[in-house]
Order: C-alpha cells, then sequence, then structure tokens
C-alpha cells in the first residue's frame, strides 16, 4: 500500500472537523484534529504532518496567524485553507503568505482529497529537491 500523507485538519467545528476527519481516515490518511491555532501548533510540535486543512475564521489564533505561525514552524508542510466566507482578497493575502490553495466550504469531499493529493505531491517534490 502506497505511503499515505498526515493530515491536520484545523477548524472550530466540531461536526465539520470530526466529519472531514472520518472521511479523510476512511481513504487510509493519518489524521490528527485541532480546534483553534493554537492547538494546531501543539499538534504540529507533537509530531510530523504533510498537509494542513485550516479554517480561516476561528476564535483566538484566527486562520491568517494560524498559516503564518505554521510556515515559520516548517516551510515543507502545505496548507489548504477552507472557507465559509468568500473573499478574493483574503483568498490572495493568504496565497501569498505561503497557503497551497484555498476551498469555500462547503465542497465535495473529492474536491478536498484532490487538494490533499495535489498538496502532498508538491510537498514531496520540494523535499526530494531540498527547497524550503
Amino acid at each position: 500500500m502506497p505511503q499515505q500523507p498526515k493530515i491536520l485538519v484545523v477548524d472550530d467545528e466540531d461536526r465539520f472537523r470530526t466529519t472531514l476527519a472520518k472521511i479523510l481516515r476512511a481513504e487510509g490518511m493519518d489524521v490528527k484534529t485541532a480546534a483553534s491555532g493554537e492547538e494546531a501548533l501543539e499538534q504540529l510540535r507533537a509530531g510530523p504532518c504533510d498537509v494542513v486543512l485550516l479554517d480561516i475564521r476561528m476564535p483566538g489564533m484566527g486562520g491568517m496567524a494560524a498559516l503564518t505561525a505554521i510556515k515559520e514552524f516548517d516551510p515543507l508542510i502545505e496548507v489548504v485553507v477552507l472557507s465559509g466566507h468568500a473573499s478574493l482578497d483574503a483568498a490572495m493575502e493568504l496565497m501569498q503568505r505561503g497557503a497551497y490553495d484555498y476551498l469555500l466550504k462547503p465542497c465535495p469531499a473529492e474536491d478536498v482529497l484532490a487538494k490533499i493529493e495535489s498538496a502532498w505531491e508538491k510537498k514531496q517534490q520540494r523535499q526530494k529537491i531540498g527547497i524550503r
């Protein structure tokens, strides 16, 4: 069986976070969850991660600050932002801060899976050639 990416799902909505984690685990992925940006950083310090699925609007450390902290912690981690609030300005700022991509919630599970796969492939390529 081919290796699967290690995923961290960060969202303050319990139902969304647990449902998405179940879907990803059913696909054979190693999934951790966090309810906040602060908790996400604790999870990253506890063990490796390949792709973070990050909500943008959360109490405490919001998605923008969490994205910056995640990329400072490990620039190779790819971050896919999931947001229920469409904003071209926010999407552009997220990409400038290092997000891999931006998906609008709700989105089909197939779209999330495809985005994870492409983000993970990018991370593997960057690791292979030593780009941080």
